[in-house]
């Protein structure tokens, strides 16, 4: 009886033992994660892009191997994550999914600030300059003609899908063609970092004084401004104006168009289905874009000349756009850091999709 009364504690234990062994990890609470799309180099130590700073200055030393996206999550002590997505619609999207559905990680409280550089329209914003977007409008879908070919009445070569001739109303936006972010917390993040100090070193305001444009002679500044997002990278003053005209479009007259870029559409996408999945807050997401240089030519130039020398590493204020987006991003960053999981006390007007 003894024997037995020993064979079957040892029999309990052993069960007790590989329960434990075999029990899932808790999934890691992320806090913040820092959206980006491209590096040049490496993560550290070269030339930098929109994660090196990030990367660098809030020691995101802890590397998780990413297979299904387009690069490893990097994390540190503080709940502080940072993604980098690629460039295009669809490496961001294919990427943010992955990282959403990860089961090591647990989003359901993180905050998401996409933070990285822009073109910017000099009537409403200037070089070095930040902006916080309510509105994220895509400017890949819908249909084209050749401009050599266009009706004389009309603006533009691009028409909406469903449409048939360009700006035809009612806007009727498809899904994934409009984001409206949560209002009051694009409010809170702007009035925290309004006065954030912004580089203008002496060949920036140089450059500046190429342009026309409201905006285009302004210092660096921080605003609210919403922003068209594109895979295809246009440029000139003639795209500017369309640009302007299709977020007015297709948000009622409510976002005016401030900046332009590449990815958001692709990774708001990934989210919005995240968060209907539960496995993100649709109402915890920020967008801050930064001008690195202007969308349209300077005097004396033509499109064609400009778009030439539009490449990574050499617009016109890419350091000093790359520095405001950390430097303002790092406020909010910080802000969010300390009173997680709580709302800022402003964040209460949110609006969904």
């Amino acid at each position: 009886m003894i024997l037995r009364t020993r064979c079957l504690a040892s029999l309990l234990g052993l069960v007790a033992f590989a329960s434990i062994a075999s029990a899932k990890p808790r999934p890691i609470q992320v806090k913040v994660v820092v959206v980006a799309m491209f590096e040049v180099g490496q993560d550290t130590g070269d030339a930098p892009g929109e994660l090196q700073y990030w990367v660098e200055r809030d020691h995101l030393d802890k590397i998780y191997a990413l297979p299904a996206g387009y690069h490893a999550a990097r994390m540190n002590s503080s709940g502080e994550m940072a993604i980098l997505t690629g460039q295009g619609t669809a490496h961001a999207a294919a990427t943010m999914m992955a990282l959403g559905l990860d089961p090591r990680f647990d989003f359901s409280h993180a905050w998401w600030l996409i933070a990285g550089i822009a073109g910017g329209s000099p009537d409403r914003i200037s070089l070095g300059s930040a902006a916080w977007a309510r509105w994220v409008v895509d400017g890949d879908l819908g249909y084209e003609i050749d401009p050599r070919e266009i009706p004389q009445d009309w603006s533009t070569g691009y028409v909406p899908l469903r449409k048939t001739r360009p700006f035809e109303p009612p806007a009727a936006p498809l899904d994934g063609q409009v984001y409206e972010l949560n209002a009051g917390l694009v409010q809170w993040a702007y009035n925290l970092t309004r006065s954030t100090p912004l580089d203008d070193p002496d060949a920036l305001r140089e450059i500046r004084a190429k342009f026309d444009g409201a905006a285009a002679q302004r210092p660096p500044f921080v605003t609210l401004g919403d922003e068209i997002s594109s895979s295809t990278y246009w440029h000139g003053k003639l795209s500017d104006v369309w640009a302007s005209e299709w977020v007015s479009y297709f948000t009622g007259g409510k976002g005016q168009f401030v900046t332009t870029a590449m990815e958001d559409t692709g990774t708001l996408q990934s989210l919005k289905y995240l968060a209907q999945a539960g496995r993100v807050d649709w109402q915890r997401i920020l967008v801050l874009r930064t001008v690195s240089n202007f969308d349209q030519q300077p005097r004396g130039m033509t499109a064609a000349e400009s778009l030439a020398r539009q490449r990574v590493g050499t617009y016109s204020a890419y350091l000093p756009s790359l520095e405001a987006a950390y430097k303002v991003g790092h406020e909010v960053v910080n802000a969010l850091l300390a009173q997680w999981p709580r709302q800022p006390a402003t964040t209460n007007e949110g609006a969904h999709q």
